[in-house]
């Protein structure tokens, strides 16, 4: 055995060296390195902004952290919209695919009940999406409803967080303050106008998670920044009587539809705009859009004898007539068309001009003045101006601002009314400023802090006379007497304008308005009420919109605690064959 172990020994020793053999290995080696490095160079030189990109894709979150919308209150900080928290119901239809889910089970019945569906319908709709991480089920879910469903424990159901818009007022002011989508922007009203600011700047913050969702690391985070509370101007017992007797009046009159603006005087503030149809903001799923209509600033129509205390108010301005002064209103011919009104009195006083809505008359006085100086009359007093609220599709109407060749017979009809489209709101400022004594001033939705400085566009004591005046219309021989409120001195014009009908011509209804100012001792609001297209026994305003508007402006003076201020009553009885507008 010794001798066996040397000799193998000896043989091993003496084995050559073989250099190809340790080149090829040296080689190999040198490949290897090679092809390593060329897989670092490619992992961190060329593929890295992919490879990092996806490795963010499985671990890197960024989530917006939403705001609460704000809040729109009335002027006494009562809730006009506000946000409620809800749920939204999310499925992962890969992950409730893989857990093969019977459809059918009690579990997934009831979850499609709270949901208003089908348990078809939401297989049909997971199994529609097989290979979608997400899915929404159900969005704005209350929050118990939404706490039953995250019991069930059904795979690949969850809840996440959302808010809901709930209006306190329902249908009472909903064209007004408008409606919220289901991402939670405003569509309409003062929802869409306020939307920027009412929805506040959303928070964000980005962080790192595992295989299995739990957050490793944060890496960044903003909070959100809440939006600002929005107190309007308006009050929630005058929306309410406002939309109330309105809704009464269209109703009871068979009319398409009907607004109501009333006006805080010495501040331009609205306490209260309403519209009629309405809807209910809180479930508008089968609303048309006529009922979404906001009647006060979306449609403009000719204003009618709303505007003769202008007329008067400039003829007494420019000493073409006097308060005494008595015209000839025998029905007359201008360009061949015959001008008269609907009672038959051969003459009238400035007073029985407006107590008695005489065509006639105004059509005297337009006549005698040149033709642009009712055009920057109605201008100033903020008949064919946009009010800048920044309500959804406010029309600015029809003016003529910059006519210059006039017919005589258009400037007739211009003083009683034709020739130009307003809306119910611009016929509000307008009566707001001759409440002020000829002191316009802008218009505002939301609360404001007196004194608000105005723009003198009117003699003070010339309007003061206008008013004394109107005051005529709401007494016995008035054409506005069915708007009178015992107690209280109401200065106030009826107006009826003809539609023009799809022919062209005049034969597509009419529009009954009645506008004002109370008290007349010392005015404090200005209301005016539109009534669109009555199809029942009377199309006049003063048995149309007058009722309408004494019904409102009685509970408002109480509410505002103004003290009447008539020693006797005028007598509410209408007299019949005077009430015309």
């Amino acid at each position: 055995m010794p001798r066996i172990n040397k000799f193998l020994g000896k043989d091993q020793i003496k084995a050559p060296f073989n250099p190809f053999r340790y080149r090829l290995i040296c080689l190999g080696v040198l490949a290897c390195m090679g092809l390593l490095l060329a897989r670092v160079a490619d992992l961190q030189l060329i593929n890295h902004p992919m490879l990092e990109h996806e490795a963010d894709q499985r671990s890197l979150r960024t989530v917006t952290i939403p705001t609460n919308r704000g809040t729109l209150l009335d002027r006494n900080g009562e809730a006009l919209a506000l946000s409620v928290p809800s749920r939204d119901i999310i499925a992962d239809p890969q992950r409730v695919l893989e857990a093969n889910p019977e459809f059918t089970s009690a579990k997934w019945v009831y979850l499609a009940n709270a949901l208003n569906e089908r348990p078809e319908q939401l297989q049909q709709q997971i199994t529609a999406n097989p290979h979608r991480r997400f899915l929404y089920l159900g969005r704005k879910v209350e929050l118990g409803i939404a706490k039953d469903i995250s019991q069930l424990h059904l795979k690949g159901i969850s809840t996440v967080y959302d808010d809901s818009r709930f209006y306190p007022m329902s249908e009472a002011a909903a064209p007004l303050i408008g409606i919220v989508g289901a991402d939670n922007t405003g569509l309409n009203g003062l929802e869409h106008g306020y939307d920027k600011l009412l929805q506040g700047e959303p928070g964000k913050e980005v962080y790192r998670q595992d295989g299995d969702g739990n957050i490793i690391s944060m890496l960044s985070y903003d909070p959100p920044k809440q939006p600002p509370t929005v107190q309007l101007s308006i009050d929630k017992f005058d929306q309410y009587t406002l939309y109330t007797k309105l809704r009464d009046g269209v109703l009871l009159n068979k009319a398409d539809s009907g607004a109501a603006v009333l006006v805080k005087i010495d501040t331009g503030e609205i306490l209260g705009m309403a519209s009629y149809p309405s809807f209910n903001p809180n479930n508008y799923a089968d609303v048309s859009p006529s009922q979404m209509r906001n009647a006060a600033i979306n449609d403009s129509y000719e204003p009618g004898s709303t505007v003769k205390p202008l007329v008067v108010m400039e003829g007494l301005e420019r000493k073409l007539v006097r308060p005494d002064s008595v015209l000839d209103t025998t029905p007359y011919r201008v360009n061949g068309h015959l001008i008269r009104d609907v009672g038959h009195w051969s003459r009238l006083t400035m007073t029985g001009i407006l107590q008695k809505s005489s065509d006639i008359g105004v059509s005297h006085i337009a006549l005698a003045m040149p033709a642009e100086v009712l055009v920057n009359t109605y201008h100033a007093f903020g008949l064919g101006k946009p009010t800048g609220l920044g309500l959804t599709g406010e029309s600015v109407g029809y003016f003529p601002l910059h006519r210059e060749r006039w017919a005589d017979i258009e400037r007739a009809t211009f003083s009683f009314g034709y020739g130009l489209r307003v809306t119910p709101l611009q016929i509000a400022r307008e009566y707001a400023t001759l409440g002020s004594y000829g002191l316009y001033r802008p218009l505002s939705i939301t609360k404001v802090t007196p004194p608000v400085l105005g723009t003198r566009v009117a003699n003070a004591n010339t309007v003061q006379s206008i008013i004394h005046m109107m005051e005529s219309d709401a007494l016995p021989g008035g054409s506005g007497v069915r708007a009178a409120v015992p107690g209280y001195r109401l200065a106030i014009k009826t107006g009826t304008a003809e539609k023009m009908g799809a022919s062209g011509k005049y034969d597509g209804g009419y529009i009954n308005y009645t506008a004002g100012v109370a008290p007349a001792s010392n005015p404090q609001v200005a209301l005016v009420i539109m009534i669109n297209h009555p199809t029942g026994d009377n199309h006049f305003g003063g048995s149309v919109a007058a009722p309408v508007f004494g019904n409102i402006i009685g509970p408002v003076l109480k509410h505002m605690n103004i003290a009447p201020d008539a020693l006797n009553s005028p007598n509410p009885s209408p007299n019949p064959g005077t009430n015309q507008g």
